[in-house]
């Protein structure tokens, strides 16, 4: 795809399902990728298979975040580094889950994004940044008030980063799935009592894949997404529609 061999693009996250597809994508699109996580055995298996580079860090450390960019020749990021929390009501909430919720989800993709920016401003080529949000920041889904809140803010930060950097040529995105039904999702939406009533209501009826997320993450970061800044795009099988 056009336009992806600007200059390295950071993906946080990347040892998850879907940053290891965004990983994998865009290595195979010719990009250079630099992939960022706090298991660097996953990290390092990652390297082994795609190529990419690898940077350790952890999204709730400024410092660490800060020490890592400072002076990092980047083109482009993908925040896909996340939390899921809990499942609880406004009532129920833990709010030590919901601060740490909103410290990776929110506040880390921040840091990411100021520190990250800083050297694509420095270097005056333009770039993009894609974060990956969640159809829970669109709707109201029961039990996420935690993680709807930090996809909420997330949005907003992209939002206005987008205002704040487009002077500088640089475009940002946000891509809004629905659930990839992975182990780790199956304990509460592959409940027979969550999963038909939802997928009853989404157009398409189907769960998304790891890699039905990364080919729009890299969409937006390529040459084909150059006139597109600022947008919420949900990859949600129609869900948010209706």
């Amino acid at each position: 795809m056009k336009g992806l061999d600007k200059g390295p693009i950071l993906v946080t996250g990347a040892t998850g399902g879907i940053g290891g597809a965004i990983v994998r994508q865009l290595t195979e699109a010719g990009a250079d990728v630099i992939a960022n996580g706090r298991n660097t055995e996953g990290l390092e298996a990652l390297a082994t298979e795609t190529g990419c580079r690898t940077l350790a860090f952890d999204l709730e450390s400024e410092d660490q975040i800060r020490d890592a960019l400072e002076g990092l020749d980047l083109w482009g990021v993908v925040n896909c580094g996340g939390f899921g929390g809990e499942i609880a009501t406004p009532m129920e909430t833990d709010i030590t889950v919901f601060d740490k919720v909103i410290a990776i989800n929110a506040r880390g993709a921040l840091l990411v994004t100021k520190y990250a920016s800083q050297s694509m401003i420095r270097l005056g080529k333009g770039g993009a940044i894609v974060n990956v949000s969640s159809q829970a920041s669109l709707v109201g889904l029961r039990g996420h008030i935690s993680y709807g809140s930090s996809k909420a803010a997330l949005d907003n930060i992209t939002r206005v980063s987008a205002m704040e950097l487009g002077p500088y040529g640089i475009r940002v995105n946000s891509v809004n799935p629905t659930v990839v039904m992975t182990p780790m999702s199956a304990w509460y939406w592959g409940r027979p009592e969550i999963e038909k009533p939802f997928l009853d209501t989404m157009p398409l009826q189907k769960w998304a894949t790891e890699d039905d997320i990364a080919a729009p993450v890299v969409f937006l970061l390529s040459d084909g997404a150059a006139m597109i800044s600022g947008v919420s795009l949900p990859i949600d099988g129609g869900f948010t529609a209706v």
